[in-house]
């Protein structure tokens, strides 16, 4: 059978390509954001616990008790505003879905979305599955290599009437941690244009240098209201295979997102959302060790990357750097993002994403690439050995 129109533009996800191509390589694999190290052992030892101990059967929809109390919790402790376990908490098969039950939840055909590019991929399949209409706003870098947009883009964006915004911060893939200054026009726009902010904030925990802070656009004055705030267990604990996000917004909001949520997956995993909220609950301080590793490991492949001739952005947070790979591609001659990434694998032996299908407009993405830091130690030191090759 056919692809369906909507998502015949998508082929398959570039994670899934790099990764097996990285494997019929052998490639040190700096593609997919995914830690190749577990989280704390009590965490772990949980969830088998919880197996063991008859939690295998379908959670509620909208998340184990515990865990729904253990996010609001949470989100009140870093920032958010007060929110009811009950009315406002979904949690969701990982992030993903909860993009995906909010934006069919929400957004109707021909709906406006505002979004920065580049961005998370399943952000733009999402919303054409939706029927919305993408308003892009491109994050591009300025003379110190920090990732900025552009004010009267954005105004006119939020000019032509929009539905939603859906942001993400600190940003995949460029690092970007926003400004308390750059989230308070985007929610001078919301409020103006009484618009929805839909926010994507799975890497909260992971702003790696100061003074950059991460700010809650649900906790920016008049935005509580309007906000449906997301995060995600596997990026908090390196389980990023336990599949557990959620939707934290106002009942009204959440309402949206579970009209979604309930024909999409119905439940998240029971025993995985039993161990989360001991997570949430009693081993938080493992995030600062998080933050410690992969600064070091950020640093290591940073300097790596510079000296094979690569111009390297900034990361004040996350997972991953960003590089401009033109004047070695060139050197090379390569062309684009996906020429110099699968060299990186056939010839050098390592596997980095080519971002272009990270833009509406893909053009934008060929000078980039972008790896990995979230790994071990060892993992890091092999890749940057390799680099050396360039």
């Amino acid at each position: 059978m056919p692809v369906a129109e909507r998502l015949r533009p998508f082929g398959s996800t570039v994670f899934a390509d790099m990764a097996a191509l990285a494997a019929r390589h052998d490639a040190v694999n700096l593609s997919q954001g995914f830690p190749d190290f577990d989280g704390p052992a009590p965490v772990l030892e949980a969830m088998g616990r919880a197996a063991a101990g008859n939690r295998n059967q379908y959670a509620p929809t909208h998340g184990v008790p515990e865990l729904r109390r253990a996010i609001a919790d949470w989100a009140a402790l870093f920032g958010g505003p007060a929110i009811d376990p009950d009315a406002g908490v979904t949690v969701t098969c990982g992030c993903t879905e909860a993009i995906a039950a909010t934006v069919l939840g929400m957004i109707d055909p021909g709906d406006g979305v505002v979004l920065f590019e580049p961005f998370y991929d399943s952000y733009l399949a999402t919303l054409h599955m939706a029927g919305a209409k993408v308003m892009p706003v491109p994050l591009a870098p300025d003379d110190e290599g920090v990732f900025v947009f552009d004010e009267g883009r954005l105004r006119e964006a939020f000019a032509t009437g929009p539905r939603a915004i859906l942001l993400n911060t600190p940003h995949n893939p460029t690092g970007k941690v926003f400004t308390r200054t750059e989230l308070a026009l985007i929610a001078d726009l919301c409020m103006e244009h009484d618009v929805v902010a839909i926010t994507d904030e799975v890497y909260d925990h992971l702003v790696l240098d100061g003074p950059d802070e991460h700010v809650r656009l649900a906790g920016l004055p008049g935005m509580a209201e309007r906000t449906i705030t997301f995060g995600s267990i596997g990026k908090l604990f390196n389980v990023t295979g336990w599949k557990v996000g959620w939707a934290v917004a106002p009942p009204e909001l959440t309402r949206a997102v579970r009209a979604g949520h309930q024909f999409l997956s119905y439940a998240a995993n029971t025993p995985a959302q039993v161990a989360s909220a001991l997570a949430l609950r009693e081993h938080l301080g493992f995030t600062a060790e998080l933050r410690t590793h992969f600064r070091a490991m950020r640093d290591l492949l940073s300097e790596a990357l510079l000296d094979a001739g690569l111009r390297v952005f900034g990361a004040p947070s996350g997972y991953f750097v960003m590089v401009d790979h033109t004047a070695v591609s060139e050197r090379l001659g390569v062309d684009g993002d996906v020429e110099f990434c699968r060299y990186l694998v056939e010839e050098i032996g390592v596997a980095a994403i080519p971002p272009s299908s990270f833009y509406v407009d893909r053009r934008l993405g060929r000078p980039f690439a972008r790896f990995a830091f979230c790994k071990t130690r060892a993992t890091i030191e092999a890749g940057a050995e390799r680099l050396g090759r360039l």
